[in-house]
């Protein structure tokens, strides 16, 4: 019997040595790999889901996914799936140029939320747009991944502050005015940027003025002079309620700061947008040498476990499921640990997670995310773990491999062309379904294409186009427009 046992657990032994050290990876798509693990550390038995990107792979990319698109408390959540479908075969803005697909292969949960104010902890970078800021000195501000120019590559944000005059308003005249804040509730004597990110609409606000900018260049991470570049399209006092199109922003101002604004710009004006980061060391208080300068995407992160192929020790022992994200010289890394399910898979420390990434991946940096309940990871169509709760737990934000999809666009209509909807239409504030609703043009409305360089775009199965009817301006797909006025069906084909 004992000898029985013996042999019994000699082969568990190998099962286990085999799936660490020896299992294949699988090819997802081209740059893009998955592979589970199972791995035995001081806290048990571990069942590890992990996607891998390789970085030399020019169309492989990472962003970040924000439930319902919205940063705002009034947002909602949604589960990695949802976020990761609601991606797909959207147009993206690689490279600030608008056009290109995405393929959503990969994703996984992010930061943690804070649960007051029902949004994520962290400030979130996405699609090049600052969309929610990181708080100010308070720790370490997670993953981030950045544009070509400076760089292509993945990084670990330190403590993060913006300092005093470098969020700022640039006027025609190189004059400026300090912003204090990004989607977020205007107050009293304050000047607010809205993006898409903020919602449909900015809020209802009875006093002061919204801007509404046409961005050339969206308003990301550039320091001034540099920044955001846009056109002042229309100036609306005391109303709020301002749509916000996908490639626009609106500055929001009240009290003696929408009096400044005021005497600063006209419609047609030139204005920039200029966002700063400044990044620190671990005391928040000495500044390190690395620059923000057009990270394209960045979420809020828990904590660093391996930083410069270190593991870093940690005080919390607690054991349960965990995300990270992690990366080398060849490759960026998606990381579950499933747990909370002894004895199949138990869970892990922070250091365990750490461990796990340089021992078993060959990572040199990585850093965890929301875990527990939380942890779930997407490849291609599938949740490949088996999240803790029994299923997947609906969050804030979270992270995607995206394989790049070339531009395609129709030609079918021409700017200033009457078009119509034969059987309505839904209009939308950007190509793409994935886009905030404007409205509803009812049956046999009439309108005219509008000039914009993605008209006929290919984004989320569909072609769309810019048109403008009444006083509405958004997008509709092709399939739901017409020209007009209709073709005549000639009189003998009517008996």
């Amino acid at each position: 019997m004992r000898k029985k046992y013996f042999i019994f657990a000699f082969l568990l032994f190998l099962s286990i040595l085999v799936s660490t050290s020896f299992a294949q990876w699988q090819n997802v798509t081209t740059g893009i790999d998955y592979q589970p693990f199972v791995v035995t550390v001081g806290s048990g038995r571990n069942e590890v889901f992990v996607s891998r990107m390789l970085r030399s792979d020019t169309e492989c990319i990472i962003d970040a996914c924000i439930a319902n698109g919205k940063v705002c408390s009034n947002g909602g959540r949604q589960t990695v799936s949802q976020m990761a479908n609601r991606y797909e075969d959207s147009i993206s803005y690689w490279d600030e140029q608008w056009g290109k697909r995405y393929d959503v292969v990969a994703a996984i949960n992010g930061d943690y939320w804070d649960t007051t104010n029902n949004t994520a902890l962290g400030g979130i970078i996405t699609s090049g747009v600052y969309a929610k800021r990181f708080s100010e000195l308070t720790g370490g501000s997670g993953f981030g991944y950045k544009l070509p120019g400076p760089g292509r590559y993945p990084f670990l944000g330190g403590c993060v502050g913006h300092r005093p005059f470098k969020q700022l308003i640039i006027y025609p005249d190189t004059t400026t005015s300090q912003f204090d804040g990004i989607n977020v509730t205007r107050d009293s004597n304050q000047i607010i940027v809205y993006t898409q990110h903020f919602g449909p609409k900015t809020p209802t606000q009875t006093t002061g003025v919204d801007v509404l900018v046409e961005m050339s260049r969206m308003p990301g991470i550039y320091p001034s002079p540099n920044g955001g570049l846009g056109t002042v399209k229309e100036i609306r006092q005391n109303q709020g309620d301002t749509y916000i199109p996908f490639d626009h922003a609106v500055i929001s101002a009240s009290g003696s700061k929408a009096t400044t604004l005021l005497s600063k710009i006209s419609v047609g004006s030139a204005i920039k947008i200029s966002n700063e980061i400044t990044d620190y060391q671990g005391d928040c208080n000495t500044t390190s040498s690395f620059d923000w300068t057009k990270t394209f995407s960045s979420i809020g992160g828990t904590g660093v476990v391996l930083q410069g192929g270190i593991v870093l020790s940690q005080t919390n022992t607690d054991v349960h499921p965990r995300t990270a994200v992690a990366y080398n010289a060849d490759y960026i890394f998606f990381i579950v640990v499933d747990g909370r399910r002894a004895p199949t898979s138990y869970g892990m420390t922070f250091q365990e997670l750490g461990e796990f990434c340089l021992n078993n991946l060959g990572a040199t940096d990585a850093t965890s995310q929301d875990g527990g309940g939380s942890s779930c990871l997407w490849v291609n169509g599938q949740v490949k773990n088996q999240p803790s709760d029994g299923s997947e737990r609906a969050t804030y934000d979270g992270l995607m491999m995206i394989r790049l999809l070339a531009k395609v666009q129709t030609t079918t209509y021409s700017a200033g062309a009457s078009v119509y909807a034969p059987s309505g239409t839904t209009v939308y504030l950007g190509p793409g379904s994935n886009h905030h609703v404007l409205g509803s043009a009812p049956t046999g409305q009439q309108g005219t294409i509008v000039a914009h360089s993605v008209n006929g775009v290919s984004a989320k199965g569909k072609n769309w186009w810019k048109w403008s009817y009444g006083t509405t301006t958004g997008w509709s797909s092709e399939d739901t427009l017409a020209s007009y006025p209709p073709s005549k069906i000639p009189e003998w084909m009517l008996y």
